[in-house]
């Protein structure tokens, strides 16, 4: 039998900058997309808008994935490891989830000491 208790971001181990790491996954593929920070602020942007809401220590700004590429990630699921110091964002990707244009971040495997590309950009 599942327990409810009502969700509060200050039982979240965050690190000294005040961010947690989040990962992002596709919800219908299981696929690992990408791994971001968030903050308080930005996990409260993304459970109130259904818009996957990251922290950016570059720009020390807000950013909601998709918004200047078209590729934005709607919340699935939103959830919390054991150690309440990871999240994990399931979501629903439209178009490619990293930067280098490819579906994944992970797109590098290291196999008997060599790299392999696993996927192109997508065009």
């Amino acid at each position: 039998m599942s327990q409810t208790v009502a969700f509060d971001t200050s039982t979240l181990k965050f690190n000294e900058a005040g961010l947690v790491p989040a990962i992002a996954q596709d919800e219908s593929t299981g696929e690992v997309l990408m791994m971001a920070w968030m903050n308080a602020q930005s996990i409260a942007r993304t459970l109130e808008t259904g818009r996957v809401t990251y922290w950016s220590r570059s720009r020390q700004a807000f950013w909601i994935k998709g918004e200047s590429s078209g590729h934005v990630q709607e919340l699935v699921d939103f959830r919390v490891d054991c150690d309440r110091d990871c999240l994990l964002v399931l979501v629903n990707q439209t178009g490619p989830a990293c930067h280098t244009n490819r579906r994944s971040c992970f797109y590098t495997a290291v196999r008997d000491g060599n790299e392999v590309e696993l996927m192109k950009p997508m065009v």
